[in-house]
């Protein structure tokens, strides 16, 4: 297992996440997030800046057909189910083109399905073909590992979030407003499905206590690991492409040097203040990275 960078609060590991994920230490996270390929290069198009670009990402996002597609899913959400706490909860994100599998997935591994919370994005491209409906949303699915043990949720700290749909100071809802990454997000190097920070503030905020453990076995360009440093969440991150990495320190070291302004107009007090509820001493004490990374 090779480190690509490794600070107190943040490791990086360069590596496929199936080599990797059996590694790590069992029932050592808080929480991971897991953004992994659509399988959607498949020659097709979109649009970009109002022309025809296509869809293909790299080979990674390519499919190899539906069973092989489906034997890959479950082998990483099994990995990850056994590296989660017994109070740890997953989100993994997806459009048509691998969500269904991805639930069918996680509920054979024995995860148990809390929401389906559909991404909308207000400003997402128009479909130029004419023939079927503008793709305006992902899905995320959020689970929890075992119903034995109570899943974390940060309540009052979501009623204070807002969006189009949920007005502040009432109950969060399952659709959430928030627009694609934008480009001042993109200043580090850009990664073809980068999320943006908004997202996984949320994510992050609701699911985890301060100092908690996040694990995302698909990092690409560092959001994950970007969020959770600003939270004061701690964050393992594994990604094979190099160049990829390399996005993810620049975004990761530029938390000091560039203002916050620029991650969707978030102050670093403003960011503090979405950490959520202070955490009682009380709770159990989390491994350190050397314990969780073997």
């Amino acid at each position: 297992m090779e480190f690509f960078y490794k600070s107190s609060d943040i490791t990086l590991i360069q590596g496929d996440s199936l080599e990797v994920l059996p590694k790590l230490t069992s029932s050592s996270v808080d929480l991971i997030f897991a953004d992994p390929p659509y399988f959607l290069s498949n020659g097709g198009l979109t649009c970009k800046a109002g022309k025809f670009a296509s869809v293909n990402k790299a080979d990674w996002d390519r499919s190899n057909g539906l069973e092989k597609d489906f034997a890959f899913t479950e082998r990483w959400i099994r990995e990850c189910r056994r590296v989660l706490k017994e109070s740890g909860s997953i989100w993994v994100s997806g459009t048509m083109h691998n969500i269904y599998q991805v639930g069918f997935a996680l509920q054979r591994a024995g995860f148990r399905i809390l929401n389906e919370v559909i991404w909308f994005k207000p400003n997402a491209p128009p479909n130029l073909s004419g023939k079927y409906f503008t793709h305006s949303h992902e899905t995320l699915i959020w689970a929890r590992k075992t119903t034995s043990v109570p899943h974390y949720f940060d309540y009052p700290s979501m009623r204070r979030w807002h969006d189009d749909f949920s007005p502040s100071g009432k109950q969060m809802r399952s659709v959430w407003s928030i627009p694609a990454t934008p480009s001042s997000e993109k200043i580090c190097g850009k990664h073809p499905t980068q999320k943006p920070l908004q997202l996984l503030l949320r994510i992050i905020t609701a699911s985890t206590p301060p100092d908690a453990l996040i694990l995302d076995p698909f990092a690409g360009s560092g959001t994950t690991l970007l969020a959770s440093k600003l939270l004061g969440r701690r964050c393992i991150g594994i990604e094979r492409v190099g160049r990829y990495l390399q996005i993810a320190l620049k975004r990761i070291k530029s938390i000091n040097d560039i203002s916050l302004s620029q991650y969707n107009g978030y102050s670093n007090t403003q960011i503090r203040k979405m950490g959520g509820r202070k955490v009682s001493s009380a709770r159990a004490v989390r491994p350190s990275f050397s314990e969780t990374v073997q």
